[in-house]
């Protein structure tokens, strides 16, 4: 057995890399469709979702606003 030394860092990306492909994998295998159109069109219910989760900066908030409201989906 060889002993191969990598920087923490590294180690990190690849086991982050390893977590999505795991997550993907899983998707797939479940048959969810991960490209289908999200199902709601309001773009003023979908960023109160967002903020709800107080995970998000208003910064990203606004962004994601504006990048929708420029979306041909979610114009009507």
């Amino acid at each position: 057995m060889e002993t191969i030394t990598l920087l923490k860092k590294e180690y990190q990306e690849l086991l982050e890399k390893a977590f999505r492909y795991q997550y993907l994998k899983k998707i797939i295998e479940e048959k969810q469709d991960i490209f289908s159109s999200p199902p709601n069109q309001n773009i003023k219910e979908i960023i109160e979702d967002f903020q709800r989760t107080k995970l998000y900066s208003s910064k990203f908030l606004k962004s994601l606003e504006k990048g929708l409201k420029r979306s041909s989906y979610f114009q009507t």
